[in-house]
């Protein structure tokens, strides 16, 4: 690998950002518990991304303490990114994981500088921050103290169960900063859980993560994408998912059809060939050639079946297309206003009532 064998000291312009210098390995790990797995150890650069102007994303920064997942989500967006590692996108991204294990060190050095103005910051946006390596590393206590310690409010997107292992720090953070969570379950059926996100806890278990965040007092966001054309969209199975939602306490719900981005797409339809080749001609009509996402014809049926379905489950929803490229997304970290010259201040506000300070079901722009 490109990042493996290079001189100490030696800056590499080609690496992913935090990764430039090769002397930032520092070992690379397997353990019993984790078998099949290696953990690439490494001293990162930097910890705050900053998000391209033009990037569709609705915000502006963000925190990866790992590269690749071990979800192992066949249609995962990310998997292209492993590739800057000489690693591929496939079997490597679920299973060769790189762990920034000084990056709340380097984020507490970055939020202290002058020009840092307390903006929105967004963790779960690459990968998964509470995948499996963090019961064995416990970065994510560590980058919460850093955002909250210096008044940056944060939102964390998640398909992990290990998030309940930090609530009662999260719920004391949303006492100083504004605190946002949103949980992605995309698939209820365990049998096509289990074959196309192996690697992710159970519907049920991320349902149950959702009561335990809504019973610490987070209005919790829902994202139920990818939704699968001819295998998670149909009224009985979206019906299903969505009582199940409710029954758990989700504030919002954002769904949309799946993405296949490049990586992910031949990956995804890898699996497809090999679970479901009854699909692959469908598939190939929805999305041909390099088309990323499923046509607006397919996009507007699912969400003229979805609407009605939100309404009669009493949920606050959205498709994602509701909100153009590049704007506000619920349950994720917004984009500082244009205007704005200062980010958001420290704030002891939530003290008095001992209540995390999180955003209402009705607004549009979380933090």
């Amino acid at each position: 690998m490109r990042w493996q064998g290079q001189q100490l000291g030696v800056d590499d312009a080609a690496a992913l950002p935090g990764m430039e210098r090769m002397d930032g390995l520092v070992r690379s790990v397997t353990t019993p518990e984790f078998a099949g797995m290696t953990f690439h150890e490494v001293l990162c650069k930097t910890a705050l991304n900053r998000v391209p102007g033009a990037s569709a994303m609705p915000f502006d920064w963000t925190v990866n303490p790992y590269r690749g997942c071990s979800h192992a989500c066949s249609y995962c967006f990310a998997r292209k990114t492993h590739e800057y590692l000489d690693l591929d996108y496939g079997a490597d991204f679920d299973s060769q994981i790189v762990v920034k294990v000084n990056v709340a060190d380097v984020l507490r050095t970055e939020l202290q500088r002058g020009s840092w103005a307390r903006e929105p910051v967004m963790l779960g946006t690459n990968t998964d921050p509470y995948q499996r390596a963090e019961g064995r590393y416990r970065l994510m206590p560590e980058i919460v103290a850093a955002l909250t310690d210096n008044g940056t409010p944060f939102s964390i997107l998640t398909k992990g169960t290990l998030l309940r292992r930090d609530l009662p720090l999260l719920t004391e953070a949303a006492q100083q900063v504004t605190v946002s969570l949103a949980m992605s379950i995309a698939v209820f059926d365990a049998t096509l859980q289990h074959s196309i996100e192996p690697g992710t806890p159970s519907a049920e278990a991320r349902l149950e993560t959702v009561r335990a965040a809504t019973a610490a007092g987070f209005r919790v966001t829902v994202f139920l994408m990818p939704i699968l054309p001819h295998l998670t969209d149909s009224i009985p199975v979206l019906d299903d998912a969505l009582a199940r939602l409710r029954a758990a306490g989700a504030a919002r719900v954002v769904y949309g059809a799946l993405h296949l981005r490049p990586g992910a797409k031949q990956w995804f339809f890898e699996w497809l060939e090999r679970e479901h080749p009854h699909l692959v001609s469908s598939y190939r009509g929805l999305y041909p050639g390099v088309s990323v996402t499923a046509p607006k014809a397919y996009r507007t049926w699912l969400g003229k079946r979805m609407r009605p379905l939100l309404r009669m489950h009493r949920l606050d929803g959205w498709d994602e297309d509701d909100h153009p490229r590049g704007r506000p997304q619920p349950g994720l970290a917004a984009r500082a206003p244009a205007t704005s010259t200062l980010g958001p201040i420290r704030s002891t506000a939530g003290l008095a009532s001992g209540r995390p300070r999180v955003a209402p079901a009705s607004e549009p722009t979380l933090f």
